[in-house]
This record gives structure tokens, sequence and C-alpha cells, in this order.
């Protein structure tokens, strides 16, 4: 837990970013739940707050500039309901159930004294989805929205909770992942189709708690030791196979 002087530094950067800039973005990243950006500030201009919740799509410096940048527009047009982001897609807001809102929104209600705080969520269009995106404007509910149930429930696999999976976006899509390798304590790629064929600009790190929430025939990848693996086909019926890391060259 921050101390004081720790807290009076946060909330003093936050004031003059919204003094500067009219709003403050939080980036919250890291253990087993998937990135999300929100604001803080811009209620004090149009009464309510910004969040953008997985989007694994987006790196991290995008999805702050879209925050930046929808939040921007809808100060000069609060009822907007739809959005473009140059080079980033198109966008929709919803609106954020409170049972989302203070989880994913806590420095908000910390700065503004626990009031309550009506929030949107941007939405990414079709063909930027993944599977982290969860819809925030119902009830929080683990079944309906696996990849965030560590929001309310204690992680349960024999691995860090800070464990990344390198994966691409097909994979992210819903496609059926083929190639799982840990090659270290807490890190692991997931693939869907052959790792060294996948485009780097496909690839995204992602919590492994993402993969392993959505599909359960991923789990044993957490009882993988460093440098082994574990592959399949595409088709639904094929089982894993077992994969290990050569030695040497000569595979001894």
């Amino acid at each position: 837990m921050r101390n004081e002087a720790e807290r009076k530094q946060a909330l003093d950067q936050i004031r003059e970013n919204i003094a500067r800039s009219g709003h403050h973005v939080y980036l919250v990243s890291g253990g087993q739940t998937p990135r999300f950006a929100y604001t803080i500030g811009v209620t004090e201009s149009i009464g309510v707050e910004l969040v953008l919740a997985g989007a694994a799509f987006y790196f991290s410096e995008e999805a702050i500039q879209i925050v930046n940048d929808i939040a921007a527009q809808l100060k000069t047009q609060p009822d907007r309901e739809a959005f473009e982001v140059s080079g980033r897609g198109s966008f929709t807001l919803r609106k954020v159930h409170s049972s989302w809102a203070r989880d994913l929104m806590s420095g908000t209600f910390d700065y503004y004294g626990n009031r309550d705080i009506p929030a949107f969520q941007i939405v990414p269009d079709k063909a930027r989805w993944t599977i982290d995106v969860p819809d925030m404007g119902v009830l929080w509910n683990a079944t309906t929205e696996p990849v965030w149930r560590w929001l309310h429930e204690p992680w349960t696999y024999p691995v860090p909770t800070d464990s990344t999976a390198a994966t691409n976006l097909p994979a992210l899509r819903g496609d059926r992942i083929t190639e799982l390798v840990r090659w270290e304590e807490n890190e692991w790629e997931a693939f869907a189709g052959t790792g060294p064929d996948v485009p780097k600009d496909d690839v995204r790190v992602v919590p492994l708690g993402t993969p392993l929430a959505v599909d359960e025939t991923l789990v044993p990848a957490v009882h993988l030791a460093k440098g082994e693996g574990l592959w399949r086909d595409p088709n639904p019926k094929s089982e894993w196979q077992s994969w290990r890391k050569r030695d040497d060259a000569t595979g001894a």
C-alpha cells in the first residue's frame, strides 16, 4: 500500500495533468488481469469518465492515445457515441455497470472521495475486437467474462501470478491455439499456427490467464518445465503432443 508521501505525489501529478490537458490517464498492467486504462478528470467537464478494458489488439501507448483522443472528442461533443481515432479504427461507448467501475477505476473514486462517478467503456470495432474486451454494461460475471475472473477470484494455477504469454492476434480473436512452449518460470508462448510463421506485427504479450480462462484445454501449459512445449493440429479433436527443446545441434 502506498505511503502518504507517495499518495500525495500521485495526486499532485493527477491535478497537474488535469490542469494542463483536462484529464489524467491511468494505465494498469501486470498480474493475472488484462491491461486497462481509465481517465480521471473528464467528469469535471462533461460528468463522466472513460475506460478501455483489455483490447490487446493495441499496444499500451496506442491504448493511451485512444483514450486521450476519445476524451478530447467527447468534450466537444458530449452526446456523441461513435468515434474514429486516426490509424486506430472506430469505437463506440457503452455505459459501465457499477460492479465493474469500482474495480477498474479505483483511482477515480479515490481521487473524488468515493463519489459515484458515471463511466463509459470504450469498445473497439469488430475488426479489432479481442477476447479480453468485456461487456462492462452488465453485472460482472466470471462465467460470461472468464478472462476477468481474477478481479474477484484467487489465482489457482501453480505458476507465478505475473505469468505472461506471447501470443498472436488470431489466437486473441478465438482461433484454436496449436503451440504451447514454456521458456521461463513466468513466460510462455501460445500461438494459433506455427510459431516461426507468425508475423511479428501479430505478436502480443498478455497475461497467461487470458488464454487459460477462455480455453481449458490449455491448462497443461502450466505443468510444463522450462524448455518444454506441446503442439496439436487445428482440428478440434486433435490431442496435445510433447515437444522438448533440443540440448544441442544433434538433438541429443
